[in-house]
C-alpha cells in the first residue's frame, strides 16, 4: 500500500505531458544559437541601427520593420518576449541567446530588459511626401521641431503624436537629434509609426505647409494668447522649439500666431516633450468637442 502510494505521487510529480514538453523546450533551445563570449567585438555594429528594450524591439517588429537579427537574454522568456520570439520565428529572423553582459555593453545606458535588436534604418519622409500626408486627413496636425537635439525629448515628442493622432512630425535634417536607438526607446515604440519628414530648410518647409492651407503657431513664452484661447480644431501645426534657446527668430517668423502656456512657478518653461504633450491634448479636447456638439445637430 505505501509503496503504491509513492508510486502514485511520483506519476503526480511527472504527468505524461511534462516529458513532451520539456522535450519541445530542450528542442527551442538547441535551435537557438548562444554566443558564450560577452566580449566579442562590437566594431561591427558602430554604423547599424540597434532598437533597445521590449516595447522598441515588439513595436518595430508588429509594425514589420526590416529585422536583421535579434540577441536575446539568456535564460529569459517571460512576458512580451515570448512574443517577440515568436514574432521573429514568424519572419525568419535569426534569435540568438547572448549573456547579459554583451546586452550591457550593446544598450549602454539604456534599459535592454533583456533583448536588442539590429535594424534597417527607419525610412523617413521629404517635403515632398506631405501633401499626401495632408490630404488624407480631413483636419491634420504636425508638430515641428526647431533645433531639439535631446534625442529623450525628440522620443517623447513621437510619443504625444503617435496619442494625439498627428498626420507627422518634421524635422530638420541638420541641427537636431536623428531617429536613434535612444530616440526609439523614449518613444515607446511610436517611431515606428508616426510619419517623420525630414527637411533642409526649416523655414522653408514651413512656408511650403502654410501653402497647403495648415495654419501654423509656434510655442513661444512672450506670446499673449494662451494656448487655450487659439482654434485647434482645422489644418494646424505647432512649432516646437529647443529649450533654453528656443524657437529661431527666422522660424518664428513664418508661423501665422504665437500661443504661450501658462507658467504660474518659478521655471519659466516647460521641457519641450511636456509643452508638445500639453499643446496636443488641448488640440484633441477641442476636437473631441467640437465632434460630440456636431453629433447633437
Amino acid at each position: 500500500m505505501g509503496r503504491e502510494r509513492r508510486d502514485n505521487h511520483k506519476r503526480r510529480k511527472n504527468p505524461s505531458g511534462s516529458n513532451s514538453y520539456n522535450r519541445r523546450r530542450d528542442e527551442d533551445r538547441r535551435a537557438m544559437p548562444r554566443l558564450a563570449d560577452d566580449r566579442q567585438p562590437l566594431e561591427d555594429l558602430e554604423d547599424t541601427p540597434v532598437l533597445v528594450g521590449r516595447h522598441p524591439v515588439l513595436e518595430a517588429l508588429r509594425a514589420e520593420r526590416a529585422i536583421t537579427r535579434l540577441w536575446l537574454q539568456e535564460g529569459l522568456k517571460e512576458g512580451s518576449l515570448r512574443e517577440i520570439v515568436s514574432l521573429c520565428r514568424e519572419r525568419h529572423v535569426p534569435v540568438t541567446e547572448v549573456p547579459k553582459a554583451f546586452l550591457d555593453r550593446l544598450g549602454g545606458e539604456l534599459p535592454h530588459q533583456g533583448v536588442a535588436a539590429q535594424v534597417a534604418l527607419k525610412p523617413t519622409l521629404s517635403l515632398d511626401d506631405l501633401p499626401e500626408i495632408i490630404q488624407a486627413l480631413p483636419t491634420p496636425m504636425l508638430y515641428i521641431l526647431d533645433g531639439i537635439q535631446d534625442p529623450h525629448n525628440v522620443g517623447a515628442i513621437l510619443r504625444t503624436a503617435d496619442a494625439t493622432g498627428a498626420a507627422a512630425v518634421v524635422i530638420p535634417e541638420r541641427g537636431a537629434a536623428g531617429l536613434t536607438a535612444v530616440v526609439a526607446k523614449a518613444s515607446a515604440g511610436a517611431m515606428e509609426y508616426v510619419p517623420v519628414v525630414r527637411v533642409t530648410n526649416l523655414s522653408q518647409a514651413i512656408d511650403k505647409i502654410k501653402q497647403m492651407g495648415v495654419f501654423v503657431y509656434a510655442a513661444d513664452p512672450e506670446a499673449t494668447a494662451l494656448y487655450t484661447e487659439v482654434d485647434w480644431t482645422g489644418p494646424v501645426a505647432v512649432i516646437i522649439g529647443a529649450e533654453g534657446r528656443g524657437i529661431r527668430p527666422l522660424v518664428k517668423r513664418r508661423a501665422d500666431g504665437l500661443i504661450k502656456l501658462p507658467m504660474l512657478g518659478h521655471v519659466s518653461s516647460l521641457n519641450a516633450s511636456n509643452a508638445a504633450a500639453v499643446i496636443g491634448f488641448e488640440a484633441v479636447r477641442q476636437r473631441l468637442r467640437k465632434k460630440s456638439l456636431l453629433t447633437r445637430i
